[in-house]
């Protein structure tokens, strides 16, 4: 009846502009791209303020009602599926970019507001907004920050946590946090706005941002390449770290496995090289000096040729040169309707273990399940391997001995369960695979002084 009652006064107070129920709700995707189980809410709230957010969750608080924030519904683990009993809350109208600092070097952002049109008003204003995945078409700002996402560009700009200036967030009894500052240093005690980043929604809803912004790159030289063994994948790592102006900007290593996967099953993509190789490389190389970047990329490559350290290189020479490398690399988009109930994996482990990990986990995977499609890649200068396993034309994939099988393995290296996406529901029981007891309990203590009546995003990440 407390249930019924919440919505009434939801209605009541924000009216149905805001809250959709029943009918209006049919044929409205309510669920990520888990396949977590999931049920259509009671009601989805589309606030358009963060007054109005506040009023939601003031009376949300009060009758006990639990909320699932939503963002882009691009996850992967469950964090933004809905129970029947819960109450959604997308920030979809919530989606304006409020400002361009061009001397502060920052933006300001509603958190609904969709990754690539962020980049493209940053591209406009002549800066970087450096964080860019492949759901960028359709992902949020909210959702980035509430899974402190990764994506491609790691390893020379940092995580979502490191794109964040300052906050604005509705905690659970509706009080407004507000810190929209544009400081790089801030030292006033307990940092909030990074304790809500990565809480996947179960400590507060975050509404509003500021970013940081970026020089745009001059010059970008970008390369597939191919590599005779593991050692020579971070010999070039550390030598392009060490040698390429600038910096790496993208280092994508994919093994052949994944390769020869994408190349035969994915429509429209053109192989970067000719003939097998062990492992491939797409190596990106942002700088600012227009005039000599690619001569000296080039030179570099030339380089590692000569010393063995890659055996081929397929150098872009034009920005469709360019995306037509990154195609390959972008094609796991389409690996959900190839392997119907793939069982996919996006952990981390030392840049020193990630290739006897991978072997060891490959290995294990054809060996116990003979036919398995064991597919690997991943951003090996963050140490964030993607893993993806399916075993063809089995009546039900054995997800369950599969994910207890892969994630022992990422214990015993003493690895991340989750790299980016979170935790959700789907890692749930495998969090103290990589979080201590003690670092629990002080998660569950914040979680208590945060949110008393467990109404934000229940059963989710603890």
């Amino acid at each position: 009846m407390a249930h019924l009652e919440s919505v009434a006064a939801l209605l009541a107070s924000l009216g149905d502009d805001v809250v959709v129920t029943g009918t209006a709700l049919d044929g409205r995707r309510l669920n990520d791209w888990s396949g977590a189980p999931h049920a259509t809410p009671r009601a989805l709230l589309r606030p358009r303020s963060t007054a109005q957010l506040s009023e939601a969750l003031r009376i949300c608080h009060a009758h006990g009602q639990s909320v699932v924030p939503q963002g882009g519904l691009t996850g992967l683990a469950g964090g933004a599926c809905c129970r029947a009993e819960d109450v959604a809350i997308s920030l979809e109208r919530m989606h304006a970019i409020e400002e361009i600092d061009p001397v502060s070097g920052t933006i300001t952002v509603q958190a609904g507001a969709v990754l690539q049109a962020v980049q493209d008003a940053a591209d406009r204003a002549g800066f970087l907004f450096a964080l860019d995945l492949g759901a960028r078409g359709s992902c949020t700002i909210g959702g980035n920050l509430a899974t402190n996402a990764g994506g491609n560009r790691v390893i020379r700009y940092g995580t979502m946590r490191d794109q964040l200036l300052g906050i604005e967030a509705v905690l659970a009894d509706g009080s407004v946090v507000s810190g929209l500052h544009k400081m790089v240093k801030n030292n006033t005690g307990y940092d909030l706005k990074h304790l809500l980043a990565g809480s996947e929604g179960t400590l507060g809803i975050i509404t509003r941002a500021v970013l940081r912004l970026r020089p745009r790159p001059k010059a970008v030289a970008t390369a597939w390449c191919g590599l005779p063994s593991f050692d020579a994948v971070t010999t070039l790592l550390q030598r392009a770290q060490a040698q390429l102006g600038g910096g790496v900007s993208a280092f994508e290593v994919m093994w052949p496995s994944y390769l020869n996967f994408v190349m035969a099953n994915v429509a429209g993509l053109r192989a970067p090289l000719s003939g097998p190789h062990a492992f491939h490389v797409l190596l990106e190389n942002a700088g600012s000096d227009a005039e000599h970047h690619q001569a000296a990329f080039d030179g570099f490559l030339e380089q590692m040729l000569t010393e063995g350290v890659i055996d081929d290189a397929a150098v872009a020479h034009s920005q469709a040169d360019a995306l037509a490398l990154w195609a390959v690399r972008d094609a796991p988009g389409n690996f959900p309707t190839l392997m119907p109930g793939l069982i996919g994996f996006d952990v981390s482990f030392a840049i020193a273990d990630i290739g006897r990990a991978a072997a060891e986990c490959d290995t294990l995977l054809r060996e116990r399940w003979p036919g398995c499609t064991a597919l690997v890649y991943g951003h090996l200068g963050d140490g964030n391997l993607h893993l993806i396993a399916h075993l063809p034309g089995a009546s039900e994939q054995p997800t369950h001995a599969i994910e207890t099988a892969v994630y022992d393995l990422v214990r015993r290296y003493g690895g991340s369960v989750s790299a980016e996406h979170g935790i959700g529901t789907h890692k749930r029981a495998v969090l103290g695979h990589s979080r201590s007891p003690a670092e629990l309990a002080a998660m569950r203590a914040i979680k208590q002084a945060l949110d008393p009546k467990h109404i934000l995003n229940p059963g989710k990440v603890l």
